[in-house]
């Protein structure tokens, strides 16, 4: 059976058991060699730098999930490309995985909502925290993911109002 690294969404057992049904998660693994990065699109890929490594989760797939993640990955449409790395399971040896690339080498913002999935993902699946740190980095200003308030004008001032009266001390 195939093995595939995730590094974005699919880390999420979620999210996998809808594209992938049956897919089976190994745990945790790392590509040496790879920082992660937002392309201009608005999704995760990862470039090559010799000081930093991205952790994902190692999957063990069936041969037809493969046309799943090519859809889902929009392989067709020259988002993503496909590649054998070696990845390290955590405890093991490296062993050669199908990962996706992206296309682009662009740096971009997430599309909303995504790195909110990326992080929960990678959370769920038991990244280092060191990691989940440089995940959250990506992450919208809090300001910009805060939900749209209507707006309400200010309250009228409480102050009751006061008629003459003749019986007013101040009169008379």
């Amino acid at each position: 059976m195939p093995l595939y690294f995730a590094y974005g969404v699919n880390m999420s057992r979620q999210e996998m058991a809808q594209r992938c049904p049956g897919a089976r998660a190994l745990g945790p693994a790392r590509l040496a060699g790879h920082r992660f990065f937002i392309m201009g699109s608005g999704y995760a890929s990862v470039r090559r730098d010799r000081a930093s490594v991205v952790y994902g989760i190692l999957w063990e797939i069936d041969l037809a999930h493969v046309r799943s993640l090519d859809a889902f990955e929009e392989v067709a449409r020259g988002l993503y490309v496909k590649a054998q790395q070696p990845v390290i399971p955590e405890g093991g040896a490296a062993k050669r995985a199908l990962i996706y690339l992206g296309a682009a080498s662009v740096s971009g913002r997430p599309q909303p909502g995504y790195m909110e999935r990326v992080l929960d993902a990678a959370q769920g699946g038991g990244l280092p925290k060191r990691y989940l740190r440089e995940l959250a980095r990506w992450l919208p200003a809090p300001a910009a993911r805060a939900p749209a308030r209507p707006h309400t004008p200010p309250a009228a001032p409480s102050v009751r109002p006061r008629f003459a009266s003749p019986l007013d001390p101040d009169r008379g």
